[in-house]
């Protein structure tokens, strides 16, 4: 009941969070509910059933991350004035953010079976009844042991890695004097790691693309030929990116303050390094998906459509998700400078020049990442196109 009234009582920015992630949560039922369909419709053919179940998990994958992001953000779990007499500690406030992403993900999951019901037919004297009766298996009976299963495994999935994520923790003393006050932030060590991973994941995808005898991985819907190999290796790129965003964000930051810098650059560059670790993954995710799609778009060259609804919606909740958790961890990332911007304004810092500071990262930001993603995406397109 507590966790109900925090939802009622919550801002309209909040409430719209957790409704995009009941959205994103419902497009994922629907797409595991359309792998269970083509199951049972296709009862011959089980490595196809099992494959279009797969690759739902690129898609889950995404809303998690995205929904794990908003309950970071939930004012649910921050300390409250008499949270703590209640007997709400850090453990309670973060079992309220937990059950509030529940709450979210069940609600996208009830509208994912209505609307797979009412698309497949089985619901009649509704718009658009029966619409995709073909592409859902229409006619075979649907488990109900299966169908509840599924449609829990985005609830079940965001709700505990988001308690793991929010769960208390000791705060740890500095380290050393590269912590002191005024000091830039230490970089981050996984910006090797994710360029390796993103060699090697270029090297297996320019491998594959020229030996393309593997075995067919098909997706929901059409696009049956693309070689097993080809989307490991982008698996690989990706993640490499994904590890890279945080060193590469921090050494955005280093590069705008070189070469004498004043205190427009100097500022922008301090902040994108203090800001590195919590940013930097999501930027990195972000590049990995419109690489991604740049590669695959490449595929289409020979004017035939690959694609199927249903992979199109699936690339449509990751593109979404990425973004949309981007942008949940900017706004994060700008509620916790209020304290040190309001220092700089009792100094009389101008108020443009930090406009113009949040001006230069994004800039410097989009610079590097833009250019990132487009030698990865020309790099991993080139043996698929060629």
């Amino acid at each position: 009941m507590l966790a109900l009234r925090l939802v009622r009582s919550a801002e309209p920015l909040v409430l719209l969070r957790r409704l995009m992630v009941a959205a994103a949560s419902a497009a994922v039922g629907f797409l595991l509910l359309s792998a269970l369909g083509y199951a049972m419709g296709h009862p011959g053919h089980p490595t196809g059933a099992r494959l279009h179940l797969l690759w739902c998990a690129v898609p889950l994958a995404a809303a998690v991350h995205f929904a794990v992001s908003v309950a970071r953000t939930d004012p649910s779990a921050r300390p409250r004035s008499g949270m703590t007499a209640a007997g709400l500690g850090p453990a309670g406030l973060a079992g309220l953010a937990a059950l509030s992403t529940a709450l979210s993900c069940t609600l996208g999951s009830v509208v994912a079976l209505l609307l797979f019901l009412q698309l497949r037919g089985d619901i009649a004297g509704l718009p658009l009844d029966g619409a995709a009766a073909g592409l859902l298996g229409a006619g075979a009976r649907l488990p109900l042991a299966g169908t509840l299963t599924l449609l829990a495994v985005t609830p079940a999935v965001a709700t505990a890695v988001s308690a793991w994520v929010l769960r208390p923790r000791r705060a740890r003393e500095p380290a050393g004097p590269q912590r002191a006050d005024g000091a830039p932030a230490a970089a981050p060590n996984g910006l090797p790691w994710g360029v390796a991973l993103v060699a090697a994941g270029i090297a297996v995808e320019t491998y594959y693309g020229r030996h393309p005898g593997s075995t067919p991985l098909p997706v929901p819907g059409r696009f049956d030929g693309s070689p097993a190999g080809v989307l490991a290796g982008w698996t690989l790129t990706a993640l490499g990116l994904a590890l890279a965003g945080p060193g590469l964000t921090h050494l955005c930051g280093r590069l705008l303050q070189a070469v004498r810098p004043g205190g427009v650059r100097l500022l922008a560059g301090r902040v994108l390094q203090a800001e590195a670790r919590r940013i930097g993954r999501p930027l990195g995710v972000v590049c990995a998906v419109l690489s991604g799609i740049v590669a695959a778009a490449s595929l289409n060259g020979t004017g035939q459509r690959l694609y199927g609804p249903l992979t199109e919606l699936g690339a449509a909740v990751v593109v979404a998700c990425t973004v949309a958790t981007l942008l949940t961890a900017v706004r994060q990332a700008k509620q916790e400078r209020t304290d040190e911007t309001r220092s700089l304004l009792r100094v009389c810092a101008p108020a443009g020049v930090l406009r113009t500071a949040a001006a230069v990262r994004a800039a410097a930001v989009f610079a590097l990442f833009a250019a990132v993603t487009g030698a990865v995406s020309a790099l991993a397109a080139a043996p698929l196109s060629g």
